[in-house]
């Protein structure tokens, strides 16, 4: 399990550094919209190259028997018993240090003032010496070691997988992070925790077939971005003054 995560993250990590390298970079200096369809073409060449190189057949695989499917604790709740299963407190504590990890760097680190330097103004960060396409590079290496850590929690979780199986678990990290409110590391995460339980509970309070589950989901998204367009957290901006 430790020799997965490490290597799914590892692998990841190095997808992302060669990404910017390749689709983002020459784009530097280009309109935002250039390096948005940038993204998407990346994304459905890395889908297809995946496709090419594993198949789409179904994998099956076996994981530890502590982590099969239903083990976990029994808590009695309302007269009826529920199971609180090992795999889903090994992503939440994952998670959370993941989290903590990652909002240290930002928050706390020289290379994390330097990130949220060129988020606000890449021209001006360069001129206060901050090499901006090492920060940039940097900042993908750690988003795509988040990345693969989240894929291999999830296959943790089950016992198949496909190339196909984790994509929308791409379109939900950033449905997550748009109800979270972007900027926010702490949000983002709330944002999914937010998203997995309206999943979960959203279609059994409704009355509605569980297959509904991404209708309730992102109708939700689109009431959040028309009444509160930074998010449940608000997005972290800076305030610009003369």
């Amino acid at each position: 399990m430790v020799a997965a995560f490490i290597v799914g993250a590892s692998v990841a990590a190095l997808g992302g550094y060669f990404l910017e390298k390749i689709a983002y970079r020459p784009l530097r200096g280009a309109p935002r919209l250039v390096p948005l369809i940038s993204a998407i073409g990346a994304s459905i060449f890395l889908e297809n190259a995946a496709q090419l190189l594993f198949g789409t057949q179904r994998r099956d695989y076996a994981n530890p028997a502590v982590l099969t499917r239903g083990n976990g604790w029994n808590l009695p709740i309302g007269g009826t018993t529920v199971i609180l299963p090992y795999t889903g407190v090994l992503t939440v504590v994952v998670s959370i240090l993941l989290m903590l990890g990652l909002y240290t760097i930002v928050m706390r680190t020289r290379l994390g003032r330097s990130m949220r330097a060129v988020a606000e103004n890449k021209q001006v960060a360069s001129l206060m010496g901050i090499d901006v396409d090492g920060v940039i590079s940097r900042t993908f290496i750690i988003s795509g070691a988040l990345a693969g850590a989240a894929a291999s929690c999830g296959a943790f979780t089950s016992v198949w997988s496909t190339i196909l199986c984790r994509i929308p678990a791409g379109i939900k990290a950033f449905t997550s992070g748009c109800l979270g409110g972007i900027g926010s590391v702490p949000g983002a995460m709330l944002g999914g925790l937010f998203l997995g339980l309206v999943e979960s509970l959203g279609p059994g309070v409704l009355g509605m077939s569980y297959q509904l589950a991404d209708v309730i989901a992102f109708g939700i998204l689109v009431l959040v971005l028309i009444f509160r367009p930074t998010g449940i957290v608000g997005e972290v901006l800076t305030e610009e003054k003369v």
